[in-house]
């Protein structure tokens, strides 16, 4: 990613309240050339995020953002938020490469999230995530942030 991506995911990542833990997993993308077989690279995308999960325990939610999944209002996101941390479980969130998520991630998911009916670039989608986080808790804290 570039430096602008990484210092404005830090950024955010850094203001998070200490009750709410944030990893960010990189995963590498499968390879891709003019002549792919997409459907082949985002499978083994899939499998790929789906071993990542698997390594979080029993308890782990996942959360797949879907350009068809629920759009959310930031206030819904902090009741989301506040009932996940609630139930005292793990969730992932899981952010597709370029082609979107596997069909194997999508149908994991207990929670579909779209953050938009356009597509928007990764890197975007990294910092609107975090920092659409960072609101969501700053209104449960009743944190001016979100004014």
């Amino acid at each position: 990613m570039p430096d602008w991506v990484d210092a404005g995911y830090a950024e955010y990542a850094k203001r998070m309240p200490r009750d709410l833990t944030i990893e960010m997993v990189e995963l590498p993308l499968a390879q891709r050339s003019k002549n792919s077989d997409i459907a082949k690279a985002m499978e083994k995308e899939g499998e790929v995020m789906l071993a990542a999960i698997e390594k979080g325990g029993k308890d782990e939610q996942v959360i797949a953002l879907d350009v068809k999944g629920k759009p959310w209002s930031t206030e819904q996101l902090a009741e989301n938020l506040a009932s996940w941390k609630m139930s005292g479980n793990n969730y992932s969130l899981l952010i597709g490469g370029p082609d979107g998520l596997a069909q194997s991630c999508l149908q994991k998911a207990s929670i579909k999230w779209s953050l938009s009916p356009l597509t928007l670039p990764h890197p975007l989608v990294r910092i609107l995530v975090i920092e659409q986080l960072y609101r969501a808790s700053s209104i449960l804290q009743n944190h001016p942030y979100h004014k």
